[in-house]
């Protein structure tokens, strides 16, 4: 493909995806509670910034839906407790994500993102899609808007209220999910372009019905500073914070480095947290959403074609040109039609298929199946923070769990496997052992109170041979287990000696000078020349 041809491909992909873009920014921002320009300024400041800064080509960094629903409920909560206002409070947090997002990037945490485990971001968006849609159902059929973050209590409004359902306004909600369903199928003709421009040229007749518009938008950024929070508000305020960095990041991370993969890009983590940073802090003090890579505006701009960064910036002027020019027919969007784009762009993320390779592997079920109930149980934010609590308690049972295994020559050659294999056979006077897991703090004990078992039911042994393999480094807790274990064979006149040893766990043993483990027992990088060592 020619240089000319990958322009021409970067232009139409960003003519494309400009009119969703600045649409579902507005839907984003009535989601959060905030005024419709948030959400336009926030689109601006974020593809501007991530255009300067960020290295991906694909990433498309605006307000998503995650984001804006923890948002939400965030600031809801806080305004409840008197003080600043909402949209104070927003711009507030935006800013505060933002400043996270740098600290971030200048302590290189940009790979901590692998902490949060793929089950757990399956089952949260599987749930969060389902809390947006739910809290789109009010604007779909012209209901007033329910104020509870929990699927419950979502519900529980949605059931009680005592307004009536307005037939007009979920008409048009309706034949617009069927038009974006319909379009999906034919995948030549742009559903999201088509559903706007019908409810924008029949606005006036639906208004005429009693069908609500997206109304008045005021494009131009506000220059202010952060509004301080008040002294109560300090700690969830910074909770909130490290919440939409936490969401924004897992999802941003997933976005650029899925894509990134797919193309044989590389992947900077910790230049995506400057990015993010940059352009959240500018976004919150222009009042602003909080803005990251969604993965649904992402896969929109690689599917539209796009080869370079020049399409995210043809859709960032072509949404300088919309918010200018033709932001008064973006005003008369029906919220209907918002309302519908919203739900049917989260739709992808009810796929069940998605969840059949867990129960096939019958691995990380349970995982996903928590981080569903968390969300809808417990509301976005405290459900993303179960979830990956629970993903983080997993990972700590599976190291802590002692495994312990005795390794054999195989065949009188050179490897050596697991005891239990045809084939193996243990080394005379020498036992071979070799712990499944690094060696830290949690398991360090236990695994030696099974070494020393196996040890005593062995007679006529001479030399202990242990394999560190699988233990890049050792903490305190896990050198002093090995230092009383070597003085234990000590005391029963056996020799041990180390093989296969990291760089770092070698140091820190070098350094530790224990009196059983000399240098000399620390030199062999195979568990065949630690044996043979032994033996002689």
């Amino acid at each position: 493909m020619t240089a000319a041809t990958d322009r021409r491909a970067d232009v139409l992909a960003g003519l494309s995806i400009a009119g969703l873009l600045l649409t579902s920014s507005v839907a984003y921002a009535d989601i959060a509670g905030l005024p419709a320009q948030a959400g336009v300024v926030g689109l601006l400041i974020g593809m501007a910034c991530y255009g300067l800064v960020g290295r991906s080509r694909f990433a498309i960094v605006s307000p998503t839906s995650s984001a804006a629903l923890v948002l939400a409920a965030g600031t809801a909560a806080l305004a409840a407790q008197g003080g600043l206002s909402a949209t104070a409070l927003a711009a507030t947090m935006t800013v505060l994500t933002g400043a996270l997002f740098l600290l971030s990037a200048a302590l290189r945490l940009g790979g901590l993102s692998q902490l949060v485990a793929r089950p757990v971001l399956r089952g949260f968006s599987f749930g969060l899609a389902v809390v947006i849609a739910i809290g789109q159902l009010p604007h779909l059929s012209g209901l007033p808007a329910v104020h509870a973050h929990t699927t419950p209590q979502m519900l529980w409004q949605l059931a009680h209220s005592r307004a009536p359902v307005q037939a007009w306004s979920l008409a048009c909600g309706v034949a617009a999910l069927v038009v974006l369903i319909a379009s999906a199928r034919l995948r030549k003709v742009p559903g999201g372009l088509l559903v706007i421009v019908l409810g924008i040229a029949l606005a006036p007749w639906l208004g005429a019905h009693g069908v609500a518009l997206v109304g008045t938008i005021d494009p131009r950024p506000t220059w202010a500073i952060p509004a301080i929070p008040a002294k109560e508000q300090w700690l969830p305020s910074v909770e909130l914070g490290a919440a939409l960095v936490l969401v924004l990041y897992a999802e941003s991370y997933a976005s650029i480095r899925g894509f990134a993969l797919r193309h044989g890009d590389p992947v900077e983590p910790d230049r995506d947290l400057l990015a993010l940073g940059v352009a959240n802090v500018c976004a919150g003090l222009l009042h602003g959403m909080p803005v990251g890579a969604g993965y649904s505006a992402t896969a929109a701009n690689e599917a539209a074609g796009a080869n370079s960064r020049l399409a995210a910036w043809v859709a960032l002027g072509c949404s300088v040109l919309m918010a200018g020019a033709l932001l008064r027919f973006v005003e008369r969007i029906p919220e209907p039609v918002l309302a519908a784009i919203v739900i049917y762009a989260v739709s992808a993320s009810w796929r069940l298929s998605a969840f059949a390779p867990y129960l096939k592997w019958q691995r990380d079920r349970l995982l996903v199946l928590a981080a569903i109930i968390a969300v809808l149980a417990l509301g976005v934010l405290e459900g993303l923070l179960v979830a990956i609590a629970l993903s983080v308690v997993l990972l700590l049972q599976q190291l802590a769990r002692p495994r312990l295994v005795v390794l054999g020559r195989l065949n009188g050659g050179h490897d050596f496997v697991p005891i239990g294999r045809v084939g193996a056979a243990e080394a005379p006077g020498v036992l071979t052992l070799r712990p499944e897991e690094p060696l830290f703090f949690a398991n360090a004990e236990a695994i030696f109170a099974l070494a020393r078992a196996q040890v005593q039911r062995r007679e006529g042994l001479r030399s202990v041979v242990l394999s560190l393999e699988e233990s890049p480094d050792l903490d305190g807790t896990a050198l002093e287990a090995l230092a009383d274990f070597a003085a234990w064979l000590q005391g029963r006149g056996l020799l041990l000696r180390a093989a296969r040893l990291k760089d770092d766990t070698r140091e820190v043993l070098l350094r530790a000078a224990l009196p059983q483990l000399p240098t000399e027992t620390l030199d062999d990088w195979s568990v065949d020349d630690a044996v043979k060592a032994a033996s002689a």
